[in-house]
């Protein structure tokens, strides 16, 4: 759950939204291609990075490709994850922005610092918590909205009646089939091997696990996107009339039109949570890493553990600030569907194929990396910025994105077909082998005040979890009060997660500490 929900933002509702807003059943198509991506890295990703007995992807590209390619991806790695979790600042700032009727630049400043204070005291179990909550906050809040949307527009027929006839075509406008299929392989990339969502397949005891959380995320982005469209769909029939940028605020508009002033705060705290467990995963892992990998494994190799907790949480800071800075200058880009395509298009297949390949292949060479990596970044940054430039001329949406994943794919065929015609095998892999050995051989020394420290800290968690849920099921049945016409609704959802605060704390109940 808390894969499916570090992949999901506002973003989701703001690009998205707009998506569907404008083209309809498109923006469901296009979310589908992530349950692919989710299906294809459980069935052969997930295991593999398990396997490795890595927890982090820097530390697996490290030990088989090499320190001087991993330090050359962890610093593109740092300044793309900054790039996209400021997209997401964005969209959340958005959101709040047109529902609270306040300005956009100060609401974004605001809602950074918040997000990085939170990352920088929490940590990843912060990140944890949050990332249940807001999936039951934003279920609830969702459900609550759909009856509500279908009764403001006067049902189902006429919802169908008032929207265009290619309103639930597949495909629709720019988002061609050549789009879908690239977005698929993109997504094959994106889950199964970017830094953040990496981290949720070594975390867990077994690769059959790891399989577990893939298929998790594959079923729940199923039925998901149906739910979440259905919305911004539905107000294309109530208001035609939102054009450009505004399409953005579909969602949120449709919300304050349906929803009273508690249930929409409810809405707004569950896509701000959203959002914060996206930016806070990345802000993590990106802090992590520079912490562990370039100033102890660099700059401070005896660096105590309370020095290397002060730069953990300085680093969160900068990024963090820097996060805001992107958010601040993505309408000046386009607009958030057009950022965050492009820099998918541009980055994805470049930074995310090699290191996935490298699981597979024992002919793949660290030098054959940076060189792939370097060339495909280069070409689509080529075709995506310089040729517009210069004479006036850019692909198209989906040969964008095929550019973007193809070429990376095509040029590691070719480097490991050529590896094999010469029968060549990698010194890199042939020193992982020895490596692994080592591992295996050394004896594992459990530190028992560790060991209890731990199990501390997860039976705290879950119980976290628990009181939680039960706090907003008691707020759901306190907004029964308020909203008489809506309260069967709001009161049977609030059961429901009453209820299921009973699955965490038994949970805890069940984690011994000797």
């Amino acid at each position: 759950m808390s894969l499916f929900m570090s992949f999901f933002s506002a973003g989701t509702f703001v690009a998205w939204g707009s998506i569907a807003y404008s083209h309809g059943w498109v923006a469901i198509t296009i979310q589908w291609t992530m349950c692919i991506g989710g299906l294809i890295t459980g069935l052969y990703l997930a295991p593999k990075w398990k396997a490795t007995g890595n927890l982090t992807a820097a530390e697996f590209i490290k030990e088989r490709l090499g320190s001087a390619v991993q330090k050359c991806y962890i610093y593109v790695f740092m300044i793309v994850s900054v790039f996209l979790k400021g997209s997401v600042l964005y969209s959340v700032a958005k959101l709040v922005s047109e529902s609270l009727d306040y300005p956009l630049i100060p609401v974004t400043i605001v809602l950074g610092i918040l997000m990085i204070a939170y990352t920088a005291i929490g940590g990843l179990w912060a990140v944890m918590v949050t990332d249940i909550l807001q999936f039951v906050v934003l279920t609830a809040a969702i459900v609550i909205v759909i009856p509500l949307v279908f009764r403001e527009v006067g049902g189902v027929e006429s919802f169908l009646d008032k929207v265009p006839d290619d309103f639930f075509n597949v495909v629709n406008g720019e988002y061609t089939w050549g789009f879908i299929l690239a977005f698929a392989l993109y997504h094959i990339f994106y889950i199964g091997g970017n830094w953040t969502f990496v981290q949720r397949y070594t975390s867990v005891d077994t690769p059959r696990s790891a399989s577990k959380v893939a298929y998790l995320f594959a079923a729940l982005y199923i039925a998901s996107p149906i739910l979440w469209m259905i919305p911004p769909m539905v107000y294309k029939a109530i208001n035609p009339d939102l054009t450009g940028l505004a399409t953005e605020t579909a969602y949120i508009m449709v919300c304050k039109q349906v929803l009273p002033a508690g249930l929409l705060g409810l809405m707004l705290t569950g896509m701000y949570f959203s959002t914060s467990a996206s930016a806070n995963t990345a802000l993590n892992v990106v802090s992590a890493v520079f912490t562990n990998d370039i100033y102890k494994g660099t700059l401070n190799p005896q660096a105590s553990e309370k020095k290397l907790m002060f730069i953990a949480r300085a680093s969160s800071w900068f990024f963090g600030f820097f996060m805001i800075i992107v958010a601040l200058i993505v309408p000046l880009i386009g607009g958030i569907v057009e950022f965050t395509l492009s820099i998918g298009a541009i980055t994805g297949g470049p930074l995310l194929a090699p290191p996935i390949w490298a699981l597979f292949s024992k002919r793949l060479t660290g030098k054959a990396t940076v060189y792939i990596t370097a060339v495909s970044l280069s070409v689509n940054l080529l075709f995506k910025i310089i040729f517009p430039l210069l004479i006036n001329s850019k692909l198209s949406r989906a040969n964008e994105m095929l550019l973007g994943v193809v070429l990376p794919f095509v040029l590691l065929v070719c480097v490991e077909l050529y590896a094999k015609s010469r029968g060549k095998i990698s010194a890199e892999y042939l020193a992982l082998k020895q490596t692994k050995a080592a591992r295996k051989e050394a004896v594992q020394q459990i530190d028992i005040e560790e060991q209890m420290a731990l199990k501390n800290q997860n039976k705290f968690g879950l119980k976290m979890i628990a009181f939680s849920l039960t706090f907003i099921a008691l707020l759901l049945y306190v907004l029964c009060f308020f909203f008489a016409d809506r309260s069967p609704l709001v009161g049977g959802i609030a059961t429901v997660i009453l209820i299921s605060s009973l699955i965490p704390w038994r949970a805890s109940n069940r984690v011994i500490i000797h």
